[in-house]
């Protein structure tokens, strides 16, 4: 998906809390708190769910990434898979948290050296993702592919073939926010693990 965004129209913004606030301990409530909800971006009728406030709450942003390292341990990656852009910022400071190397998956013409790729429909359209054809250097090499969202799932969903048709294992993907209501994790054949759902 790439944003952090949509949600139905009226949807009330999340309650905002206080910056100042001690972070010790990390939950959905408290998370929300953390993220910013912008009506009517990137358009009318949208409410774009912004986690730049939880980007630069530093004892938040890092309670975030240590309990998301926490969900992912148990499926024992060995590199971690972030989607262009937003995915980036989630899998980059996990993968130093679980000491694990970082890979990326991008918009098309956008990485050096031979890539492979795959193209996949959106609701309206289609688009690619393309990653660099040397990332998986063993086949079966377990993968948990990243994003900041999960919406409808396509964009996962074309990620995780993807690192598949690079020969990768993907036990799980992440992301850091589900909106429940658009049923993205039943595109999915693997499990999802989120931190912060929004169900309407």
């Amino acid at each position: 998906m790439g944003s952090a965004g949509a949600l139905h129209r009226n949807a009330p913004p999340p309650a905002q809390q206080d910056d100042a606030q001690d972070f010790d301990d990390v939950d959905a409530h408290n998370l929300k708190a953390h993220i910013r909800g912008i009506p009517d971006f990137p358009k009318p009728g949208i409410l774009f769910y912004d986690i730049s406030t939880l980007l630069r709450h530093g004892p938040a942003w890092k309670a975030a990434m240590a309990a998301m390292a926490d969900r992912l341990r148990p499926y024992r990656p060995q590199l971690l898979a972030g989607i262009e852009s937003r995915g980036f910022l989630v899998a980059a400071p996990l993968a130093l948290e679980l000491g694990l190397g970082f890979i990326m998956l991008r918009k098309p013409r956008k990485l050096p050296g031979q890539t492979i790729g795959l193209d996949y429909a959106l609701e309206y359209g289609a688009d690619r993702l393309e990653m660099q054809a040397d990332a998986i250097e063993e086949r079966g090499q377990r993968v948990i592919l990243l994003d900041d969202l999960l919406a409808t799932g396509g964009t996962m969903a074309a990620g995780v073939r993807l690192l598949r048709q690079a020969g990768a294992e993907v036990p799980a993907v992440a992301a850091m926010i589900e909106l429940t209501f658009l049923g993205g994790r039943n595109r999915l054949d693997v499990p999802a693990e989120t931190l912060v759902a929004y169900d309407d």
